[in-house]
């Protein structure tokens, strides 16, 4: 099942306080960045966040984890995001730790 436009807009209107956030198709999905680094995935109308140790102290050991695509690496899963405040909190602690992208080497 793919992600639908209106989960999308969600996403990125719940998450806006959080700072600049965008999600750019990728791989039939969606990747989700927040001030030019690649925070996690939506995938199948699910947000998938990278695991940080800020997030885990956040969510604490009830923390649902799962796989957004089969092979990838475990991240924090929302399924629901209505409680805003809490969730900018959690990904804008979890973007503290995660480090930019390295520069993409000039092709030849």
């Amino acid at each position: 099942m793919a992600c639908t436009d209106e989960y999308i807009q969600y996403v990125l209107e719940q998450l806006s306080p959080a700072g600049e956030v965008s999600a750019r198709k990728m791989f039939g999905e969606y990747g989700l960045y927040m001030d030019g680094k690649v925070i996690g995935l939506i995938c199948d109308n699910q947000v998938f966040l990278k695991k940080t140790e800020a997030a885990a102290d956040l969510l604490g050991d009830e923390a649902e984890e799962g796989f957004a695509y089969p092979g990838a690496k475990a991240s924090y899963v929302f399924e629901n995001l209505d409680d805003q405040d809490f969730v900018v909190q959690v990904f804008r602690a979890s973007w503290e730790q995660i480090p930019f992208p390295k520069p993409k080497k000039p092709r030849k």
